[in-house]
Order: structure tokens, then sequence, then C-alpha cells
């Protein structure tokens, strides 16, 4: 679930081309034609907006690159400068754009490639100059205060201020009510001053995207899906449908072991409060693993005490991942990835820590942003955003344009695809595991924690853009933020907040993605996808065994295939880039319940009979 901003949500990298002219302003005097626009000059059009991403790009990132790996207010000044005159780029060429809306013969390619600027930016500028310099400035500000936030138990001392990162390990490694409450607290509290800014940045949003033809932003984003945006949110309802059940036997069965912890503290409602699940969010319960283990005494795999036990560096981390990647015909990466990444989170500055994958040239200087820690967590991390980093590597020789995932849900699954190969056969053939248990009970175990992360995950990340989609259209209203994101999560999750919550709160801000701008549908339907990619390559690979005990890792064969995906970009409609992999061209959940089968019939055992309460 780690943001990558190859798709750049300050539209940084477009340029207006030279040879065009731009549309005229909705409210200026209507112009008159002087000539038709022909397919030739769309080619030359794309042509040329394809030369001013390259005029323009290094310069653009690396004002976003400064602004998250320094942050002060130097640098956010530059940052917001940069992505106002990127926003004024982008506006100005999609308005050009549109002199060949309805053009006939206009090259497939061309066509393709006007279609993708114009889903370049989650930012959509106002046409009013001073409207499209305050969102710049609120974007950048939402940023700053999220990445330099910090909770202070006494506001007098600076010693008791704690980031996101430590509050974040008081709850996953603390079992106690209290001091979880306090740290989970503390941090939502981060993001009340948020909230006056990203209400009118939403505002903003929505006149950019009114401006840009669309009815509000939610529709803007939808658009970028190679189908009706309609079709788009009918779509993600069925896909949840196809998986609901199983996260359904999931949530009842952890909320019993709960229950069992903390007597007499839980919700009646069949609910669970958030911050008890080990994660800031509820969206990954995996630190609850100890505490659900279906089988105690029968041993699993402790990533964490291996990477430790061995002083695994966070290059050596990185190091692992990338092997990975070669095992299946890729390339070694870059010596400039190693010299310029953010790999530790440095001792003398405020940086941004959340995972992120960089593309900084569309020529192979590629980086990632982390402050890796010796754990499982950052180690299966740092594999998924080497997947960014893979695909950036792959299409880089298509036009900018292209330089991009069949569709965003695409760019999140690489990484994701390739975690889900970190098999116990895996981890102990690189030396991070004894021996696999080959027994029924050592399967379920394996299956619980892996579910604790993937399937827990699924609805929070539906939700999120369910929340915004109704903000930007209006039926969730300023004066309702908070309690809608409530009423979302525990329609989606079953998760409630632990402490009642007013509208003074602004609990999605202290979600990154949420002041990033960020959509987070690509991240659901990642993990759609993911089970569906690996399905494929293992049936590539020749793997005829449960989905569950796959790992192509070494096998050219799959890679092979996985790289030719990669290598189309956004350069043809993701259907028939998903065809290619899969033999299909529609999206399917069935391989999640394929990969899971055994856990779920294990928990549908435990939980007969019982009334779990939570619905959905």
């Amino acid at each position: 679930m780690k943001f990558q901003p190859r798709l750049l949500t300050m539209a940084g990298c477009l340029a207006l081309a030279a040879c065009t002219t731009p549309a005229p302003r909705s409210d200026s005097p209507p112009t008159t034609k002087t000539s038709i626009a022909t397919p030739a000059d769309a080619d030359a059009f794309v042509a040329g907006i394809n030369q001013d991403i390259r005029d323009h790009y290094v310069e653009d990132v690396a004002a976003q690159w400064v602004a998250a790996t320094y942050i002060t207010p130097d640098t956010g000044v530059l940052e917001a400068k940069a992505s106002e005159r990127g926003l004024i780029r982008l506006k100005d060429a999609i308005d050009a754009s549109r002199r060949f809306d309805g053009v006939s013969g206009i090259s497939t390619d061309s066509a393709r490639a006007i279609e993708m600027l114009k889903r370049q930016s989650a930012m959509p500028a106002p046409r009013n100059p001073a409207d499209l310099a305050e969102m710049a400035t609120l974007a950048s500000r939402l940023g700053a205060a999220y990445g330099s936030g910090k909770y202070c138990s006494d506001p007098a001392d600076p010693k008791t201020c704690r980031n996101l990162n430590q509050l974040s390990k008081v709850l996953a490694e603390s079992r106690d009510w209290n001091a979880d409450l306090e740290a989970w607290q503390g941090w939502h509290s981060v993001a009340r001053g948020m909230r006056g800014d990203y209400q009118r940045f939403a505002e903003l949003l929505n006149e950019g995207a009114r401006d840009t033809g669309y009815a509000d932003a939610g529709q803007a984003w939808r658009s970028g899906y190679d189908m009706d945006p309609a079709d788009l949110r009918a779509e993600t309802d069925r896909l949840w449908g196809q998986v609901k059940p199983l996260y359904s036997q999931l949530q009842c069965y952890v909320r019993g072991k709960l229950e069992k912890n903390y007597p007499g503290k839980m919700p009646k409602d069949g609910t669970i409060p958030a911050h008890i699940t080990g994660n800031m969010w509820a969206q990954d319960w995996s630190a609850l693993y100890p505490l659900v283990q279906p089988f105690p005494g029968v041993s699993g795999v402790d990533v964490d005490a291996a990477l430790k036990k061995q002083k695994y560096t966070p290059e050596k981390m990185v190091r692992s991942a990338e092997d990975f990647y070669k095992s299946l015909g890729m390339p070694a990466l870059p010596a400039s990835f190693f010299e310029r990444s953010q790999l530790v989170r440095p001792r003398d500055r405020d940086v941004v820590c959340h995972a992120s994958a960089w593309d900084t040239n569309l020529e192979g200087d590629v980086r990632i942003k982390m402050c890796i820690t010796p754990t499982e967590e950052d180690f299966r991390t740092i594999y998924h955003e080497l997947g960014h980093i893979y695909y950036y590597l792959a299409y880089n020789n298509l036009p900018p344009l292209f330089q991009a995932g069949a569709h965003d849900g695409f760019h999140e699954a690489i990484g994701d695809t390739v975690q889900l190969n970190l098999t116990p056969a895996y981890l102990h053939r690189i030396g991070l595991a004894g021996a696999p248990k080959e027994s029924e009970k050592a399967v379920i175990n394996a299956q619980m924690q892996l579910a604790l992360e993937k399937i827990a995950f699924l609805p929070f990340g539906k939700l999120i853009d369910e929340w915004r989609w109704g903000v930007f259209d209006g039926s969730i209203a300023p004066q309702n933020y908070n309690a809608a994101w409530w009423q979302l999560r525990q329609k989606y999750q079953g998760v409630s907040s632990p402490i009642p919550r007013s509208e003074e709160d602004f609990d999605p801000g202290a979600k990154y993605h949420v002041p990033a701008n960020t959509p987070y549908m690509r991240y659901f339907l990642a993990h759609i996808l993911q089970f569906q990619f690996q399905r494929s390559l293992c049936e590539a690979a020749g793997f005829s065994g449960p989905l569950n005990e796959c790992s192509v890792y070494g096998n050219k064969q799959a890679g092979e295939k996985f790289w030719a995906m990669l290598g189309k970009g956004g350069s043809q409609p993701w259907p028939k880039t998903l065809k290619e992999l899969t033999g299909s061209e529609q999206m399917d959940a069935s391989a999640i319940i394929d990969y899971f089968a055994p856990l779920k019939r294990w928990l549908e055992a435990q939980n007969a009979g019982k009334d779990c309460g939570w619905q959905g």
C-alpha cells in the first residue's frame, strides 16, 4: 500500500507543446478556427507533448524529491511553485488537445496518447490562476503537515514528542489497551489541523475537474480506467462481493480472539476497535498474529528474528529483493539507485518516511524513499517498491505519455505479486528460514499470517475513495466528514473508533494518501490483480500444486511473460494487457479464493454456530 509518484499528483511532468495553441478559456470570447485539425496535426501535437515532458520532468521531480527528503518551509515553497507551473502546463496541454476531439483518422497511438494526457494528474487544474496557485500551496502544506507530524504527550517538553513510526511501533508491539489508545489518539490528533485546508483543497479539485470537463474530481479519477466512470464503481462493488465472504469470516474469528484478550471492552455491535488491530489505520492486522495464531506451537517463519540475527542492513534487504527480480531475468538495478535512494531516516531533518518509488528522469534514475528497519514488514515492502522500479525500467523505452501502468492498480500489483512468492520454501532457499513444515496446521498458520495482511486490507482499500468520491460529489458534506468516515469503516471493515469522535476531528487526514491526494482505489484493485497475476505466472512456470505453495523465484519462463507485460506500460487499454498475461480481459477475485481455500474452510468451521454480530 505504498504510494509511487510516477503519475505525479502535482502534474509536474507535463508541458504544453510549443507548436500548439491553448484552447480559449471558457469565459473568453469565441474565436474563429483558422484551420481544421488533421491526423498529422495530432501526431505532431503528441510528439511535442512527449518532448516537453522530457524537458521539464527532471526539474519538477527534483522539487518533489527534495520536499519529501528535506522538509523545510523553503523546500515547501520550491515544491509548490514547481507544482503550480506544472499544473498550468498540464491544463494548457489538455485544453489544446481538445482541438482533436471528433477528428477522424487519428492513429491509434496518438489517440491513446491524448487520452493518457488527460489522465496524468489527480489534481485537475482550475482555470483561475489564483485558485490554481492556492491549490498548489495547499497540496504542499498538507503533505508537509503529515510528514512533520508529531504527538507530544507534554507539549512543553519536546522529549515527549513521538513521530508516526514511533507511535506505530507501540500499536504493533503492545497489547496494552490504554497505551495503544494513547498512541492511536495521539497520531489522529495530528490531522485535526488539516481539516480546513482539506475542505478548501477539495473545493479547488472540483473546480479544476469541472474546468476539465468532469462533473467532479471523483468522476475525473474514475475516468482513468478505460471504462465509463459509473461502470468502474459497479466493477469495484462486484469485486468486493467476490471477496467479502472471506473477509467476514476473518473479521469474525479475529474479533472473537480479541474479545477474550480484552474482556468486557469490546463494543456490542460486533465491530473491532481500531486501536487494537496493531496498525494505525486498522488496514493490516499482521501484528495480531501471535494472538490469533490457529495452531500455537506449530512454528512458522520468524523473519524479524532472522533479519536481526543475520545483521541485515537496509542495503542488504534491498539487495535481497533485487535478487528476486534478477532471478526472473530482469536487469540489475543501476548503481545510481543505491547512491541516491533514501534508505534510512536521517538524523538531522524531517522527512516523509512513507515508502515510495521514484522515476526521476524517465531514463533509469530510479530510487526508493524509505526509512528501513530490519523487520519483516519493511523486508516485504522493499519487494513491493521494487515492483514499481522494475515497471519503470521496463517501459522507459516508451514515449513519456505511455510510461505508466496499464491502470494504476497494475502498478501497485506488480510488487504485491512478487510478495506472494515469499513462501516458506523461498525464505528457506535464501537462508531466512528453516526447512518448511509439511503439515496442514503449518499451512493454516501461514495462510492466517498472510490473510491478516492481504485480506484485512481489502475493505480499507475500497472505503478511502468511497469517502473521497462522496466528498467530491457532495453526498458527504464538510459538516459530516468524520461521521461519514466512521460509517464507511463500520460498513466495510467492521471497525469502529475506540473513543467518541466529533467533527472537530479529521481522521481521514491521519492516512497519508488523503493529505497527499493520492487516489486509493488502485490499492484495492492491486489486491485483486496480484492473485490473478500470480496464478498466471505459476501456470507459465508449469506449477501444478496448490496456488499458495507456488514461488516462481528463478523461473525465466514466468519472468519473460511478466517482463513483457511490464514493457507495455500504458500503451494499450488495460483489458488487452491483462489478457496477454492471464487470458482474460476481466479482473477476477476468484484467484484469492483459490489461494486461501484452506484457510476459508478452517475459518468457516471455527465460526460455525457463532453470532458474529457485524454484518457489514
